[in-house]
């Protein structure tokens, strides 16, 4: 069994390295755009303050003023949680509560 997945898992790693090195004939690269959200309308919109908004949504605060002044932005997982939020704060908080 476990030489099977050792096995498997090689495989993947190899068809991972040729398509890196410009073989697209072992796989597909799929590449997900994820919108920029204005944080500052979307904390506004969900009538919550900078503090209010990070403790719901588990970011810390200084995170949040730091977004809303332009001074970074939200990157990865944290982009794609902002989208979330957006388009469904409700199901994004009842998955916080448990």
């Amino acid at each position: 069994m476990a030489r099977i997945a050792f096995e498997k898992i090689m495989a993947g790693l190899e068809d991972a390295l040729a398509y890196a090195d410009g073989d697209s004939s072992r796989g597909t690269a799929h590449q997900l755009k994820v919108a920029d959200v204005d944080i500052t309308h979307l904390r506004e919109k969900l009538g919550l303050s900078q503090d209010r908004f990070a403790a719901l949504f588990g970011l810390s605060a200084r995170t949040v003023r730091n977004w809303e002044q332009g001074v970074r932005h939200p990157e990865g997982p944290a982009r794609i949680l902002l989208q979330v939020i957006d388009r469904e704060p409700e199901a994004v908080m009842r998955a916080l509560r448990g």
